[in-house]
Parts: C-alpha cells; sequence; structure tokens
C-alpha cells in the first residue's frame, strides 16, 4: 500500500480570517488534523485555489454570489477570493512550506475558468491538472483526503479521484470544514455512494487503513 494525503485548499480565504472572501467556520483550525494524516503517508499534495482579481464570475457582493453563469467552465458567481497576492491566497497556519510539499497544483488561474476538483482545470473535465498521473507515477494505491470546504472543492476532488478507478480513497472530515450542514451531508452521501470512505477522524483513518 503506498499512501498519499492531499490538502485540498487549505487557504485562509476559506477561513475567518478573510472575513470579506469565503469563510468557513472553523477553517483556520484543521491544520493539526492536516499534518497528523499526512504522517500516515508516503507523499504529501497541497492544492490550491489561484484566482484572478478581473475572473469573469467575480461579483462584488456576497449577496450577488451564486447566480448562473452561461461560460462552459464557470458556472457560478463569487467574490474574488485567493488572489495570488493576497492574505487569501496563503495556507492557513500549522502547515508546512509549499516547498516541503511533494507535489503542489495551482487551479483556476484562467480568468473564465473555475474548477472545484484538483484533478481538472476545466469543469467539463477535459483538461488534466496532472494529479490523477503524478499519483498514479508514483505507485500511490490509497488516498487520505483532507481540506477546505467539504461539500465543495474536497467532495469534487475526491470524486474525480475515485471515478479513476485506481485509488482507494478516504476523506477525513476531522481535517475538513464544511459551509453549511445539509449541504456537508449531501456531499458525504454522494461520497459514501461513489464507494469514498468517509470517515470522522484521524484514528478512524488508521483504523480503515489498519495501521
Amino acid at each position: 500500500m503506498t499512501i498519499a494525503a492531499i490538502d485540498v485548499d487549505p487557504q485562509q480565504t476559506f477561513t475567518p480570517l478573510c472575513p470579506d472572501e469565503l469563510p468557513v467556520e472553523g477553517g483556520d483550525k484543521i491544520g493539526a488534523a492536516l499534518n497528523a494524516q499526512a504522517a500516515l503517508a508516503m507523499y504529501r499534495v497541497l492544492t490550491k485555489d489561484a484566482h484572478p482579481s478581473n475572473a469573469v464570475w467575480v461579483v462584488n457582493r456576497h449577496d450577488e454570489m451564486l447566480q448562473p453563469l452561461t461560460h462552459k467552465n464557470a458556472d457560478l458567481t463569487w467574490v474574488a477570493h485567493a488572489v495570488p497576492g493576497t492574505q487569501g491566497f496563503e495556507t492557513i497556519p500549522g502547515l508546512p512550506a509549499v516547498t516541503e510539499y511533494d507535489h503542489v497544483i495551482w487551479k483556476g488561474i484562467e480568468p473564465d475558468l473555475h474548477p472545484y476538483g484538483a484533478c481538472y482545470h476545466d469543469l467539463e473535465e477535459k483538461l488534466s491538472t496532472g494529479l490523477i498521473e503524478w499519483l498514479a507515477s508514483k505507485g500511490v494505491t490509497t488516498l487520505i483526503v483532507g481540506g477546505l470546504a467539504t461539500d465543495y472543492c474536497v467532495k469534487t476532488t475526491a470524486l474525480q479521484l475515485k471515478a479513476t478507478g485506481q485509488f482507494d480513497v478516504i476523506v477525513n472530515l476531522e481535517a475538513c470544514r464544511g459551509i453549511a450542514t445539509e449541504t456537508v451531508e449531501s456531499a458525504c452521501m454522494e461520497m459514501k455512494a461513489a464507494g469514498i470512505h468517509v470517515v470522522i477522524n484521524t484514528d478512524a483513518v488508521k483504523q480503515r487503513l489498519a495501521i
């Protein structure tokens, strides 16, 4: 068994540290859990949103968000977030420097692309980010996934990885935070239906791995 841990978008933009962006309650508190699950793995991957401030989906106010768009690969409006060079782009406290990860994926750099999952640059899932191929090149068989937010980027990344048929995928809820209770519950149901192991904490990850 070759294990990789994936830290999905653990950026300050998705925490109360950046209240004007897309704060998720407790999003800045998952660093210890991400580090704990990474200690079980041979490889550690970081994914980061990296969005231009002039993206086609950017709106000025939170009450203008979540409106549908006609762009092929940007489906909803959002306020600007995770802009490179800003605080929101940075990872949450307690995580390693970017250069200490084994692999890093930056996604959403193009102004007309707003992917949620880390495996493809586009919503149509035609343009690979190289994550699947990198994991395969390392002989990875098992993935432990955590990050922000459970009901968006974590869910989509886990589903994309599972859909390859190449990996056993575990989502560690202790290392995640979600936007809303009902959408987190729905996301967990969807992941479980796809054959993903959704567990409550790192101890449950160890049990799943038989460590």
